[in-house]
Formats: C-alpha cells, sequence, structure tokens
C-alpha cells in the first residue's frame, strides 16, 4: 500500500493520494480519536479535522516515511490538542456499537457475553490514564510493534514496555474490581 501513496505522492496527484489516505485508514484514525475523546460525535469531529490538516500538510510529506506513521503523528498530536483546550470540558459519554443478528439462542447468548466482556475491557481501558490509555490503544487494538509505536510517538521503546506493563497491571486490577 506504501508504494501507491509514494507513487501517487511523486505525481503530485494530490487528490488521488488523500483519497487512497482516508479510504486506507479512516476508520483506523476514527478509533484512534475514539479512544482520546470516548465520545463517538466528537471523534468523528476529530477525524474530520485530522484529515483537513493532513491535506493542507500533504505538501511536506517527506516520502522516505510511512504514511501511516505521518498521519499517525498528525492525529495524535491533534487529539492531544483537543484534550488540551477547553472543549474537554463537554460531555462524554460511551456509546456502544450495536450487537450483531445472531441466529440461534446459543450464538445470541455468546453474542451478549462476548460484548460484555468487550465493553467492560474497553470502559476500563478508556479509564486510564492517557499516557497509558493510547499505547493500549495502538499496541493491542491497531497490532502495532513497539518500534512503530515509539517512532509516532516519541517515546522510548523501554518506556513503552514499561508503561504498557504498568497498563495491564492497572487493567487487571480495574476488571478485578468488575468481576
Amino acid at each position: 500500500m506504501e508504494e501507491i501513496f509514494v507513487e501517487a505522492f511523486q505525481e503530485k496527484d494530490h487528490d488521488l493520494l488523500f483519497d487512497q489516505i482516508m479510504t486506507e485508514y479512516g476508520q483506523s484514525v476514527l478509533e484512534l480519536a475514539y479512544s482520546y475523546v470516548k465520545n463517538k460525535t466528537v471523534a468523528e469531529d476529530l477525524t474530520q479535522e485530522i484529515f483537513v490538516k493532513c491535506y493542507r500538510a500533504l505538501h511536506t510529506f517527506n516520502k522516505r516515511a510511512k504514511m501511516k506513521t505521518w498521519l499517525w503523528r498528525i492525529a495524535i498530536n491533534h487529539c492531544k490538542d483537543y484534550l488540551k483546550s477547553w472543549h474537554v470540558r463537554n460531555v462524554q459519554a460511551v456509546q456502544t456499537d450495536h450487537l450483531s443478528h445472531a441466529s440461534t439462542k446459543d450464538d445470541v447468548e455468546k453474542a451478549v457475553i462476548q460484548k460484555d466482556e468487550r465493553q467492560m475491557i474497553m470502559e476500563a481501558t478508556l479509564k486510564l490514564p492517557i499516557q497509558y490509555r493510547e499505547l493500549i490503544y495502538l499496541f493491542y487494538y491497531e497490532e502495532w510493534t513497539i518500534k512503530e509505536i515509539s517512532e509516532v510517538t516519541n517515546i522510548k521503546q523501554n518506556t513503552i514496555k514499561t508503561r504498557l506493563r504498568r497498563a495491564k497491571k492497572l487493567l487487571k486490577a480495574e476488571l478485578g474490581e468488575v468481576e
């Protein structure tokens, strides 16, 4: 996929490049924004703002870098800026996804249990301080490597490992209280 981005960038077809970026990373950026703000509507607004910033900054993209890393740096910085702003005092409600339709009673029961478990884990994750929540999201939900996270967040790899261990410990404690 990176080759397509580089090719479109070299041809200076920024509209095509931007369409490809949105198609490839739109949902992931939305999920990242949601992990910061815990509100679907605000996350959607932030995602739009992130892509506007991305479009305006396409000319600054260094084609030696990975598009994903560049975009994530913009997204993370924008989310952090939002959290620092006065907007953070707005209502923050966790909205849940709807249960998929299941055909049998067992399937429904399993789906409900899985949904409840995912919801509990997500709620516990959202209670973590942002320094841990961001790393949990990138490592477990986006399945990034420690090295990739380090490049995007400018945090040393050993610090990331330590924070992930602490975050898991906090999650276990939180989930232990819930059970």
